[in-house]
């Protein structure tokens, strides 16, 4: 049975952390808002006892799960995506947790003040807030996550094969290298585990075949990772 996976339909967002381990393990699924709009995902939400708070969430036989992080953990216990040891599934499910932390203060950086105020109105905090970011964050962030994939043998981040924690990183690098192409440029050379996992990744099958087809869409000013040149700098 297909999941029904609900996230807002124009932007990639947190949803592609989900997708991409969907595709990546070949797991059916549904993209619901993208057929039906983003007022039956607002309307969705409502139904549920225990709704979540916002979008991402799985939808299977009446139970909601949110927070990418618990996403992919309910999926990487049902679909080999994930270590059986409880140890190893549990550090990449911390991974996952500290992939989250980072993506939050990567949405900072042009959301300093508020997040329902535009960009235009708080470009010069955005500017202070990426000049410590790139400066600072990225490094520790990027350099902690280089040296959890140092810490087992092997090509991938664990256990000689894909886990989903492969394809949030795949997404990170790929959100920060469209955000920050100058300061990637200057990071990546220090990187090389995560770079070598990004390019396993992209040559997984079903990744492969996602990123070919137009269910992948391009990174862009609404989501996430956006690119405003001003806030780039090697």
């Amino acid at each position: 049975m297909a999941y029904n996976l609900w996230y807002w339909p124009e932007i990639q967002g947190r949803g592609e952390f989900v997708r991409l381990a969907l595709e990546a393990a070949g797991v059916p699924y549904r993209d619901c808002a993208r057929e039906l709009g983003a007022e039956a995902l607002i309307a969705d939400m409502k139904r549920y006892d225990r709704a979540p708070f916002a979008p991402p969430y799985l939808e299977i036989e009446g139970l909601a799960i949110a927070q990418v992080a618990a996403i992919l953990l309910w999926l990487g216990e049902r679909h080999e995506l994930a270590p059986s040891n409880m140890a190893d599934r549990m550090w990449l499910h911390q991974l996952q947790l500290t992939i989250a932390d980072f993506v939050a203060e990567t949405h900072q950086v042009h959301h300093p003040v508020g997040v329902g105020l535009y960009y235009e109105d708080q470009k010069a905090e955005a500017a202070r807030f990426a000049r410590e970011f790139r400066d600072e964050r990225m490094p520790k962030f990027l350099g902690y996550l280089e040296e959890a994939a140092a810490c087992n043998p092997g090509d991938w981040l664990i256990d000689h094969r894909f886990t989903y924690v492969d394809s949030s990183l795949f997404q990170l690098i790929e959100g920060l290298r469209y955000m920050f192409p100058r300061r990637m440029a200057a990071l990546e050379p220090q990187l090389p585990r995560l770079m070598a996992i990004h390019g396993l990744v992209r040559d997984v099958p079903g990744i492969r075949a996602y990123l070919a087809s137009d269910r992948r869409l391009p990174f862009n000013e609404d989501g996430i990772f956006r690119h405003y040149p001003e806030l780039d700098a090697a």
